[in-house]
């Protein structure tokens, strides 16, 4: 049906039940909850191109992936919920994938000139970062995920990265571990950095000194994983503990630690970030694995208001497996 005969139907105008599924703030609530209810009830969804040329708004949102490590297992994680919120609002999502830094940029300013989103969503940003001061510059609505340094404060959501791992740090140290390796991502995104601050921090408060040959870095995978727990323990000595920054790279980890001839849990106690994977348990891994949880799917709510910071807790969940240093 169209409009005006569902407006009929429910006995209201057209105008009022236009305006109530647009979400115009003079519309009452209880209208609109009635329109709403009646709308599902009865079918009925309105013509979007209609609603966009009344509303001047686009309906749609944009999310840029630069090629490389910015587009993967997390980021499908972030993706599956955004598309799940942003339907209960029947908002679109218009998502781009590009190379390089001047492709995204070129993205961006078409976004704006186009018109085609309200709004674009910034994913995994740098200590300082030039998309947000483009954004701000071509008046084009954004949220960031994860925090940065910019002269002009803006709408950003985080987990507190910093106090994820130094947590698992300190749960690390007061077990008695000396030799503590990480592996992380590229510190030139400002949530590698603040890990590698919570790190070294937790370090600092236990008296522990900080061996840079234990500290790694690359993109969250299990190769990466691998390579880098080949190399903390090829140092002498060796570590009797490592944090991996994602269930990702713990499982090279583990992979490295067993060719070693060494044992999770018993030889080297393994504790990883980002447990978010619903097809990777870390309870199902063999020994199960101690984590923190940062709820990816759960990072896209209503956004913050601008400047503000909402910050997800991570859930520390303990292994069945041993976590005592060897002897």
């Amino acid at each position: 049906m169209n409009l005006k005969e569902f407006a009929a139907r429910i006995g209201l105008s057209p105008t009022t039940v236009s305006r109530a599924m647009s979400g115009y703030p003079e519309v009452k609530s209880q209208t609109r909850a009635r329109v709403l209810e009646a709308a599902e009830r009865l079918g009925y969804r309105p013509n979007i191109s209609a609603q966009r040329l009344a509303t001047g708004r686009a309906g749609a949102i944009g999310i840029v992936f630069q090629g490389g490590g910015r587009f993967g297992p997390h980021s499908s994680e972030f993706m599956g919920g955004l598309s799940t919120r942003l339907q209960e609002d029947g908002i679109d999502i218009l998502v781009s994938t590009v190379e390089t830094e001047a492709d995204e940029e070129a993205a961006y300013r078409r976004l704006a000139a186009s018109k085609r989103v309200d709004a674009v969503i910034l994913h995994m940003p740098a200590c300082t970062d030039a998309r947000i001061t483009l954004l701000q510059a071509l008046d084009l609505p954004f949220i960031v995920h994860g925090r940065s340094a910019a002269q002009k404060p803006f709408a950003f959501l985080d987990i507190d990265n910093f106090g994820a791992i130094e947590t698992a740090t300190q749960h690390l140290a007061g077990l008695g571990h000396r030799r503590i390796a990480l592996i992380n991502g590229d510190t030139v995104s400002t949530y590698a950095r603040d890990r590698d601050d919570g790190f070294r921090a937790a370090l600092a408060a236990h008296g522990i000194t900080i061996d840079p040959a234990l500290i790694g870095h690359g993109e969250f995978t299990d190769e990466t994983g691998f390579r880098l727990m080949q190399s903390f323990l090829a140092q002498r000595p060796a570590p009797t503990a490592v944090i991996a920054g994602s269930m990702m790279s713990a499982l090279g980890a583990m992979r490295a630690i067993r060719i070693a001839g060494l044992t999770v849990g018993q030889d080297v106690s393994l504790i990883a970030h980002d447990d978010v994977f619903p097809y990777l348990s870390p309870d199902n891994l063999m020994p199960a694995v101690t984590t923190t949880q940062s709820p990816i799917r759960a990072a896209p709510p209503d956004a913050p208001d601008k400047g503000s910071l909402r910050k997800i807790s991570c859930r520390h969940r303990h292994a069945r497996s041993s976590q005592n240093p060897r002897p």
